[in-house]
């Protein structure tokens, strides 16, 4: 019998409204960071922006006694420095990334993830993977390749900012799972530590990279009207980039890995086609082709994944006969 939550969802329509949640988020989050940094191109302070906004968000909730957040430890702070230098780099090369690509373009640069993953699985955790995965991530390749290769006009920086992406964003599920141990297996805690110590990080950031500089001679220029859209839109990122956080989480608990990467596909093909509806980018022939074989290798991963569990797991022995029985209770 399908059961029903709090709210009066059964089973299904929790894990629907949670998926749409996810995707919607996302969709909002990578759409209003392009919409800031046409504005206004600085990225580390957008990305300062968010952060701070997260944290007065986790705050709020703890005011509020919806969760529990936790106080600031030297120690665990130690412990999390892997966490939050690959958080911080990875945040940093994936706006950076969007600053020089166009939105429809953003899936192909990033779509070295799947491949990354496999190869750190391997070399940092001793995960071999079967010869399906591997020729899913060669689909993968291939996508990247064809995408890259068929683009006349693509900025080679925004490309390597994308493979950097792919590479943080692949060590960072890594670094998540060791990073737990230090907040007791706390989700919530990690989440916490990571945006406050994370926006901590990126505070002399801003001044180290020229964008207060930036910020300032924009100021004296054109004075506080230059600013009112991309603090809006910083705004509008930072409760977004909470919600993402949020949803993600929920995403995972309420459904699985394979359907989470599955959403992340669909959500690609839905930013393919809002990069080019509200940014009017230009979807290439090779571009498309690039996107397909990207979703493809994705999609025969999973399956691949799913094979590989279905495989591994241990059929249950039921007894069937007399003798079976008999042969049971010997062992016993």
């Amino acid at each position: 019998m399908t059961g029903t939550n709090k709210l009066g969802l059964t089973d299904r329509q929790a894990v629907f409204a949670t998926v749409s949640f996810y995707m919607v988020t996302a969709l909002v989050m990578v759409s209003v960071n392009k919409w800031a940094l046409n504005t206004l191109e600085v990225p580390w302070l957008l990305l300062w922006c968010q952060m701070a906004i997260a944290v007065l968000l986790l705050k709020g909730t703890d005011s509020l006694g919806l969760m529990k957040m936790p106080r600031l430890q030297k120690d665990i702070s130690k412990a999390l420095i892997p966490l939050i230098a690959i958080n911080v780099l990875g945040l940093g090369v994936n706006t950076l990334c969007l600053v020089y690509v166009e939105t429809s373009f953003y899936q192909i640069a990033r779509g070295l993830v799947l491949p990354f993953t496999v190869i750190f699985a391997y070399s940092l955790l001793g995960q071999p993977s079967s010869r399906l995965v591997l020729f899913s991530c060669f689909i993968v390749f291939c996508g990247f390749y064809t995408g890259v290769t068929s683009e006349i006009n693509v900025s080679q920086l925004g490309v390597f900012f994308g493979v950097v992406s792919s590479i943080t964003t692949s060590l960072h599920a890594i670094v998540i799972k060791k990073s737990l141990a230090a907040v007791n297996n706390s989700s919530i805690d990690l989440v916490y530590y990571n945006n406050a110590l994370s926006w901590m990080v990126m505070t002399p950031i801003i001044f180290l990279s020229g964008e207060s500089t930036l910020v300032m001679n924009t100021y004296a220029a054109e004075g506080f009207g230059a600013f009112k859209s991309f603090l809006f839109a910083a705004f509008v990122t930072g409760i977004f980039g909470f919600l993402v956080n949020l949803a993600g989480f929920m995403q995972i608990s309420k459904t699985s890995p394979t359907t989470h990467m599955v959403s992340g596909a669909v959500r690609g093909v839905l930013q393919t086609l809002l990069g080019y509806w509200a940014f009017n980018d230009t979807i290439t022939a090779g571009r498309l082709i690039g996107i397909v074989l990207i979703l493809t290798g994705g999609a025969f991963y999973t399956y691949a994944k799913d094979k590989e569990m279905t495989a591994n797991a241990k059929p249950t022995y039921i007894p069937m006969t007399q003798k079976d029985l008999d042969e049971e209770g010997d062992r016993r």
